[in-house]
């Protein structure tokens, strides 16, 4: 109703104002010189004005308030636990509010290797940058590292062929940003267009205020994924562990129930792991666990899972196998670890060996417990039958009775 939102004499005090607003507006265009213009087109990003001299004030104000509403808007995600690829998906969304782009990628920086890492590509060309790692020269040596400053309208190509790719690419100019935690170099950050020399001080401008806190969300991201990965993965094999066996296999016995399937679970045991101990050392021992996590993987499917399930105990988690194939793939896996040799000391090779049982859902149970259970009795079974003495110790030079190797 009229007089409830706006104090009406307040109203009729600006509506007398308004025309020598907008004289006085008029009056100030007339003095300046005329602008270089130039057709805008659909979609551009309001902080392309920047190179446009001269504006008016009202034209800065406006400016100035896309852009710390798109900065804002930006900041949103940075507040929420996500992997960094999430992360940088919605920030991409946002960015290209306040700085054009044909492409945007993410690459991350590996402190062991020295060495960048793309993360997350999206747009034209970029998507074969994928995974791709970055040469140390480019990563560590180049201006990255020495300056951490960001590079404006840089030739792409450059960095195709720096990934070990050819450079062939439709994208004419990059701007490439560093992204620092605590005065560390975690990453960069690159946005490319088709047309060339596309990219403005003012573009580098907004790119590292977004970079300055991406460079914090992504690093947080970074601590959660370690963190995500070490609650399920074991630290000395790099398998999953008995927690993600847990989570999985319920997954996998889930589907099997919908899909009307059948899921096998191998329980597999080193033979005489005690007496690798006590002859050799833990040392000698981590040594055997992580060559027969190796052996196991390199059988497996890509699809199967694999994981230290305690100790010397592993699990496999086959979907979609029968008891007949689980059978085939426990002998499979015995002779694959049979045929590790392990050279635990000098002129000293340590021949392996495992036992192993198959249990198969649902015909031996519903449940995780319930398929360990029936598997663990049939390993023992296997064990008993296989009558194994301790772990040879061979010399070196001696090779007859090595197993034949394949």
């Amino acid at each position: 109703m009229p007089g409830l939102a706006l104090e009406p004499r307040l109203v009729e005090t600006f509506v007398a104002l308004l025309p020598s607003l907008f004289a006085e507006r008029a009056a100030y265009e007339q003095s300046l010189p005329p602008p270089n213009l130039r057709p805008v087109r659909s979609g551009e990003a309001a902080d392309s004005l920047l190179s446009e001299a001269p504006q008016s004030a009202f034209e800065d104000i406006a400016l100035a308030h896309r852009e710390i509403y798109a900065l804002y808007e930006i900041s949103q995600p940075m507040s929420t636990s996500l992997s960094a690829a999430d992360t940088m998906a919605r920030i991409s969304s946002k960015l290209a509010k306040i700085v054009p782009w044909s492409s945007c990628s993410l690459f991350l920086r590996d402190p062991k290797t020295q060495s960048l890492k793309c993360a997350f590509a999206v747009g034209l060309d970029v998507p074969r940058l994928l995974n791709r790692t970055f040469s140390d020269e480019y990563s560590l040596d180049g201006w990255l590292a020495r300056t951490g400053r960001p590079l404006v309208n840089s030739d792409p190509r450059v960095i195709f062929e720096s990934a070990g790719l050819d450079g062939h690419t439709q994208l004419k100019s990059a701007l490439v940003c560093p992204l620092v935690f605590n005065d560390t170099l975690i990453g960069v950050l690159a946005v490319y267009h088709v047309d060339r020399d596309r990219y403005t001080e003012g573009h580098r401008r907004l790119l590292e205020r977004v970079a300055e806190q991406a460079g914090v969300v992504l690093h947080n991201s970074l601590v959660f994924e370690k963190t995500q990965e070490e609650a399920l993965t074991d630290a000395l094999t790099g398998l999953s562990n008995r927690r993600s066996i847990v989570l999985h296999l319920a997954q996998e016995l889930s589907r099997a129930k919908r899909l009307g399937s059948r899921v096998a679970l191998i329980l597999l045991d080193v033979d005489d792991f005690k007496s690798i101990n006590d002859t050799y050392g833990h040392n000698g021992g981590d040594r055997a666990l992580s060559e027969v996590a190796v052996a196991l993987q390199s059988v497996l499917r890509s699809y199967d899972l694999c994981a230290r399930y305690g100790g010397d105990e592993f699990v496999l988690v086959l979907p979609n196998c029968t008891r007949e194939a689980a059978e085939v793939r426990r002998l499979e896996l015995q002779q694959r670890i049979q045929r590790i040799q392990l050279e635990i000391c000098p002129e000293t090779i340590l021949m392996l060996g495992a036992s192993a049982g198959v249990a198969v859902f649902p015909d031996d149970g519903t449940s995780l417990e319930a398929l360990v259970a029936e598997a663990d009795r049939e390993m023992y079974k296997d064990k008993a039958s296989r009558k194994q003495p301790g772990p040879p110790a061979l010399d070196s030079g001696d090779t007859s009775a090595l197993p034949e190797l394949v």
